[in-house]
Formats: C-alpha cells, structure tokens, sequence
C-alpha cells in the first residue's frame, strides 16, 4: 500500500484507530476522521510515534458539506484517495414500541447516510483515478435484533448501500465490501453494565469461543483495502467467530 492514502472514519474509536494503524503499518498515509478531533488525534499520534504516516481530521458524517470538504482536502493534499473505511456508528437501544423519533433518526443519520454521504464523496475521487476500495462497517445485528430496530435497520441498509456501489462501481476498478463484526472488546464495551453478561453469551454462542479483539477486525480490513482483493467486491464478511446467524 505504499504511496496510498486511506481515509478511516470514526478513526478515534477502537476499531477505527486499530484498522487504521494496520494501513498505515502496511504503507498507506491514513486520515483518521472523528467527530472528536481529539479520539482522531491521538489516534494519528499513536501511528506518527510508531514511524508510519498519518493525520487527524474533525468530521461530522452527519454533514454532507462537511463530508465533502474532507474529500476535496484530502485530494487538494495528496491527489489522490484509494482506501475508505466507515467505521463510524453508534446504538440507541431500545424496544420498538418504546422508542423515539430521535432514536430512530439518531442511528439512521449517523450509520446509514453518514456512510452514503462518506462513499459518495470518496467515489468521486476513486472513480475519475479508476482504483478504490471501500470498505464499510456493518454488524451482525443486520439480520436482526430485538431492541435493536433503529440500529439493525442501519446496519442492513449499509450492507445493501455497499452492495449497490459494488455493482455500480465495479467497472471503474473500484470494490466495495462491508465488514458485520460481532461482539467486539473495545474500550466503550469494557464500560457497559452488562459487559460480562455479553462476553459470556458471546463465547457461548460463537465458534471460536472468545470475544472478538480489534485486531481481528483490522486484519479483514487489511485484506480488503489491499490490491490483491481486486476480485472480490458485494460481499458481507462476518469476523464474528462463526456466529453470523
């Protein structure tokens, strides 16, 4: 991936800023994109401190023109943007005779037309250099789960989104995968008040019989963003230690 610029967004979180060192080990120079410049900053920092090359950025998916604006620095900058990771996103959990306006819009901006705005802007560019990879996250709750409407609703809407840039894109050389992770160890799951009754069932109802770490996301990533993936474009990849049903 020498020479090659990666934007990750949600970059300061735990499986953004890991996917994105992963790039930037493997040669790319990765923008780590978050509504907190701060999470984004210490992100590159850990990256730039390791000698690989990286930068922050504030973004709000949420906003098409901040969305834009991001893309058009980064092709000012560098000229060029081969690797898009979305790994932005958040639940609001709920049942769904309980839930609000908000909590539906919340998710839906945030996941699914966060991501649209994102592949939207980055195709531009990948498209008139005729090379991309994208790479959306999604999450095994895209087959569905109860409490989980606003955010299972999300995560399949980015799953078909990606699949129809596959196919709109492919003649342009450029791929699009989603990745559906499932429970995944991360520094927001550490603080929940039912983290170990999720690692457990995770470990009870997974293959594998651990919990997910960012790494093995980020090795998906790697794989996807590289230039041997060329071939393989619409697909769903669940790192979920074989429960994805």
């Amino acid at each position: 991936m020498d020479g090659q610029v990666a934007l990750v967004t949600g970059g300061g979180g735990g499986l953004g800023s890991e996917a994105g060192r992963r790039l930037a080990a493997s040669g790319a120079h990765v923008v780590f994109a978050d509504l907190s410049f701060e999470a984004a900053a210490a992100a590159a920092d850990h990256a730039i401190a390791q000698g690989m090359s990286a930068q922050a950025i504030d973004l709000n998916v949420t906003k098409s023109a901040s969305v834009e604006r991001a893309v058009e620095e980064i092709e000012r900058s560098h000229g060029r943007l081969d690797i898009l990771m979305t790994s932005h996103g958040f639940p609001r959990d709920g049942r769904l005779l309980d839930m609000t306006d908000d909590a539906w819009d919340d998710v839906l901006n945030v996941c699914l037309t966060g991501t649209f705005y994102c592949i939207r802007a980055a195709a531009r560019l990948m498209t008139k250099r005729r090379y991309g990879r994208i790479i959306t996250v999604a999450s095994r709750a895209w087959h569905g789960n109860p409490g989980q409407a606003n955010y299972s609703a999300a995560k399949a809407g980015v799953i078909g989104l990606t699949r129809s840039v596959a196919k709109e894109f492919g003649r342009h050389e450029v791929t699009a995968n989603a990745i559906a992770p499932g429970l995944i160890e991360t520094a927001s799951l550490r603080e929940l008040d039912t983290y170990d009754a999720l690692v457990e069932r995770a470990k009870r109802d997974n293959s594998i019989k651990r919990v997910g770490q960012p790494a093995d996301v980020a090795a998906a990533v790697r794989f996807l963003a590289s230039p041997t993936s060329g071939f393989l474009t619409g697909e769903v990849i669940h790192v979920s230690g074989g429960r994805f049903g």
